[in-house]
Protein backbone atom coordinates (compact mmCIF):
# COMPACT_ATOMS: atom_id res chain seq x y z
CA UNK A 1 0.00 0.00 0.00
CA UNK A 2 1.41 3.34 -1.05
CA UNK A 3 0.50 6.04 1.43
CA UNK A 4 0.66 9.73 0.64
CA UNK A 5 2.15 10.62 4.01
CA UNK A 6 2.14 14.37 3.43
CA UNK A 7 -1.52 14.35 2.43
CA UNK A 8 -2.48 12.18 5.39
CA UNK A 9 -0.65 14.44 7.82
CA UNK A 10 -2.23 17.49 6.22
CA UNK A 11 -5.71 16.01 6.54
CA UNK A 12 -5.53 14.33 9.94
CA UNK A 13 -2.45 15.69 11.71
CA UNK A 14 -4.38 18.06 13.96
CA UNK A 15 -7.33 15.76 14.65
CA UNK A 16 -6.09 12.94 16.92
CA UNK A 17 -9.34 10.99 17.03
CA UNK A 18 -9.85 11.15 13.26
CA UNK A 19 -6.23 10.12 12.71
CA UNK A 20 -6.70 7.16 15.05
CA UNK A 21 -9.81 6.04 13.18
CA UNK A 22 -8.06 6.45 9.81
CA UNK A 23 -5.07 4.36 10.88
CA UNK A 24 -7.29 1.56 12.20
CA UNK A 25 -9.42 1.68 9.04
CA UNK A 26 -6.40 0.43 7.08
CA UNK A 27 -7.29 -3.03 8.38
CA UNK A 28 -3.69 -3.74 9.34
CA UNK A 29 -2.41 -5.27 12.58
CA UNK A 30 -2.03 -2.41 15.02
CA UNK A 31 -0.52 -2.09 18.49
CA UNK A 32 -0.27 0.80 20.93
CA UNK A 33 2.72 1.08 23.24
CA UNK A 34 2.50 2.69 26.65
CA UNK A 35 4.71 3.37 29.64
CA UNK A 36 1.93 4.64 31.92
CA UNK A 37 3.67 8.00 32.30
CA UNK A 38 1.66 11.23 32.82
CA UNK A 39 -1.30 11.62 30.42
CA UNK A 40 -0.99 8.07 29.02
CA UNK A 41 -4.68 7.44 29.67
CA UNK A 42 -5.39 9.79 26.74
CA UNK A 43 -3.90 7.60 24.01
CA UNK A 44 -5.12 4.42 25.69
CA UNK A 45 -8.69 5.71 25.81
CA UNK A 46 -8.50 7.10 22.28
CA UNK A 47 -7.33 3.88 20.63
CA UNK A 48 -9.61 1.59 22.64
CA UNK A 49 -12.62 3.75 21.81
CA UNK A 50 -11.88 3.03 18.16
CA UNK A 51 -10.80 -0.63 18.63
CA UNK A 52 -11.49 -2.04 22.11
CA UNK A 53 -9.29 -5.13 21.68
CA UNK A 54 -6.22 -3.39 20.20
CA UNK A 55 -3.08 -4.94 21.73
CA UNK A 56 -1.51 -2.58 24.28
CA UNK A 57 2.21 -3.21 24.79
CA UNK A 58 4.03 -2.17 27.95
CA UNK A 59 7.79 -2.54 28.26
CA UNK A 60 7.93 -2.76 32.06
CA UNK A 61 11.56 -2.16 32.99
CA UNK A 62 10.94 -3.22 36.59
CA UNK A 63 12.04 0.24 37.75
CA UNK A 64 8.68 2.02 37.81
CA UNK A 65 7.36 3.83 40.87
CA UNK A 66 4.72 2.21 43.06
CA UNK A 67 2.27 4.87 41.88
CA UNK A 68 2.94 3.95 38.25
CA UNK A 69 2.19 0.27 38.90
CA UNK A 70 -1.04 1.21 40.69
CA UNK A 71 -1.98 3.57 37.85
CA UNK A 72 -1.26 0.88 35.24
CA UNK A 73 -3.49 -1.56 37.07
CA UNK A 74 -6.27 1.01 37.44
CA UNK A 75 -6.22 2.05 33.77
CA UNK A 76 -5.96 -1.53 32.54
CA UNK A 77 -9.09 -2.48 34.49
CA UNK A 78 -11.00 0.72 33.73
CA UNK A 79 -10.43 0.49 29.97
CA UNK A 80 -10.38 -3.34 29.80
CA UNK A 81 -7.00 -3.15 28.10
CA UNK A 82 -5.77 -6.05 26.01
CA UNK A 83 -2.41 -5.65 27.72
CA UNK A 84 0.81 -7.48 26.88
CA UNK A 85 3.70 -6.81 29.26
CA UNK A 86 7.29 -7.28 28.11
CA UNK A 87 9.94 -7.53 30.81
CA UNK A 88 13.73 -7.57 30.51
CA UNK A 89 15.16 -11.08 30.32
CA UNK A 90 16.60 -10.58 33.82
CA UNK A 91 14.48 -9.37 36.72
CA UNK A 92 15.45 -6.18 38.50
CA UNK A 93 16.47 -8.25 41.55
CA UNK A 94 18.70 -10.47 39.40
CA UNK A 95 20.32 -7.51 37.67
CA UNK A 96 20.92 -5.55 40.88
CA UNK A 97 22.36 -8.59 42.68
CA UNK A 98 25.11 -8.72 40.07
CA UNK A 99 25.55 -5.09 39.04
CA UNK A 100 24.00 -2.88 41.69
CA UNK A 101 21.53 -0.05 41.27
CA UNK A 102 20.60 1.45 37.90
CA UNK A 103 23.58 3.39 36.51
CA UNK A 104 23.39 7.16 36.14
CA UNK A 105 23.28 8.64 32.64
CA UNK A 106 26.95 9.63 32.79
CA UNK A 107 27.96 6.07 33.72
CA UNK A 108 29.45 4.17 30.74
CA UNK A 109 27.21 1.23 31.66
CA UNK A 110 24.04 3.24 31.07
CA UNK A 111 23.79 2.39 27.36
CA UNK A 112 23.83 -1.33 28.08
CA UNK A 113 21.30 -0.82 30.87
CA UNK A 114 18.90 0.99 28.51
CA UNK A 115 19.33 -1.73 25.92
CA UNK A 116 18.56 -4.43 28.49
CA UNK A 117 15.55 -2.95 30.26
CA UNK A 118 13.81 -1.09 27.43
CA UNK A 119 15.14 -1.52 23.89
CA UNK A 120 15.54 -5.31 23.83
CA UNK A 121 12.04 -5.90 25.23
CA UNK A 122 10.65 -3.53 22.60
CA UNK A 123 12.48 -5.28 19.77
CA UNK A 124 11.15 -8.58 21.10
CA UNK A 125 7.62 -7.18 21.17
CA UNK A 126 7.94 -6.05 17.55
CA UNK A 127 9.20 -9.48 16.47
CA UNK A 128 6.52 -11.40 18.31
CA UNK A 129 3.55 -9.16 17.60
CA UNK A 130 4.63 -8.18 14.07
CA UNK A 131 2.52 -5.02 13.85
CA UNK A 132 1.95 -3.02 10.68
CA UNK A 133 0.77 0.06 12.60
CA UNK A 134 2.28 1.39 15.84
CA UNK A 135 0.43 3.97 17.94
CA UNK A 136 2.52 6.05 20.31
CA UNK A 137 1.73 8.94 22.66
CA UNK A 138 4.87 10.95 21.89
CA UNK A 139 4.33 14.71 21.77
CA UNK A 140 6.33 17.47 20.13
CA UNK A 141 6.62 19.15 23.55
CA UNK A 142 8.56 16.18 24.93
CA UNK A 143 11.98 16.62 23.26
CA UNK A 144 13.65 18.52 20.43
CA UNK A 145 13.79 15.30 18.40
CA UNK A 146 10.06 14.70 18.75
CA UNK A 147 9.33 18.25 17.64
CA UNK A 148 10.74 17.21 14.25
CA UNK A 149 8.39 14.22 13.90
CA UNK A 150 5.22 13.93 11.84
CA UNK A 151 1.94 12.48 13.16
CA UNK A 152 2.23 9.68 10.58
CA UNK A 153 5.52 8.29 9.31
CA UNK A 154 6.80 5.02 7.87
CA UNK A 155 10.08 3.57 9.10
CA UNK A 156 12.66 1.66 7.09
CA UNK A 157 10.90 -1.65 7.78
CA UNK A 158 7.55 -0.38 6.54
CA UNK A 159 6.05 0.03 10.02
CA UNK A 160 3.48 2.83 10.02
CA UNK A 161 4.12 4.94 13.12
CA UNK A 162 1.12 6.99 14.27
CA UNK A 163 1.41 9.71 16.91
CA UNK A 164 -2.14 11.11 17.19
CA UNK A 165 -1.44 13.58 20.02
CA UNK A 166 1.91 14.77 18.63
CA UNK A 167 0.78 18.40 18.45
CA UNK A 168 -1.26 18.46 21.66
CA UNK A 169 -0.07 20.47 24.64
CA UNK A 170 -0.22 19.35 28.26
CA UNK A 171 -3.36 21.51 28.55
CA UNK A 172 -5.00 19.63 25.66
CA UNK A 173 -4.12 16.33 27.31
CA UNK A 174 -5.46 17.47 30.68
CA UNK A 175 -8.72 18.64 29.12
CA UNK A 176 -9.19 15.27 27.41
CA UNK A 177 -8.69 13.49 30.75
CA UNK A 178 -11.24 15.78 32.38
CA UNK A 179 -13.76 15.34 29.58
CA UNK A 180 -13.62 11.55 29.82
CA UNK A 181 -13.10 11.31 33.60
CA UNK A 182 -9.77 9.53 33.24
CA UNK A 183 -7.05 9.14 35.90
CA UNK A 184 -3.52 10.50 35.67
CA UNK A 185 -0.11 9.69 37.12
CA UNK A 186 2.60 12.22 37.85
CA UNK A 187 4.74 10.05 40.14
CA UNK A 188 6.69 8.64 37.21
CA UNK A 189 10.39 8.00 36.69
CA UNK A 190 12.23 6.42 33.77
CA UNK A 191 15.79 5.36 34.68
CA UNK A 192 16.74 5.06 31.00
CA UNK A 193 16.08 8.80 30.53
CA UNK A 194 16.43 10.26 34.04
CA UNK A 195 16.03 13.76 32.64
CA UNK A 196 12.57 14.65 31.34
CA UNK A 197 13.72 16.04 27.97
CA UNK A 198 16.12 13.21 27.18
CA UNK A 199 15.54 10.41 24.66
CA UNK A 200 16.14 6.76 25.58
CA UNK A 201 16.71 5.90 21.93
CA UNK A 202 13.57 3.90 21.23
CA UNK A 203 11.92 6.57 19.08
CA UNK A 204 15.20 7.54 17.44
CA UNK A 205 15.69 3.97 16.21
CA UNK A 206 12.11 3.52 15.03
Amino acid sequence: MDLNIDAINEQYGNDPEALTRWALSLGKRAICTTNFRPFEAVILHMVTQAQPDIPIVWMDSGYNTEATYRFADDVAKRLSLNLSIYHPRRSRAHREALEGAAPSIDDPRHTAFTEEVKLEPFERALREMAPDVWFTAVRAEDTAQRAQMQPVSVNANGLIKVAPVLFWTAKDMYQYLQKHDLPNNFDYFDPTKVEEKRECGLHLQH
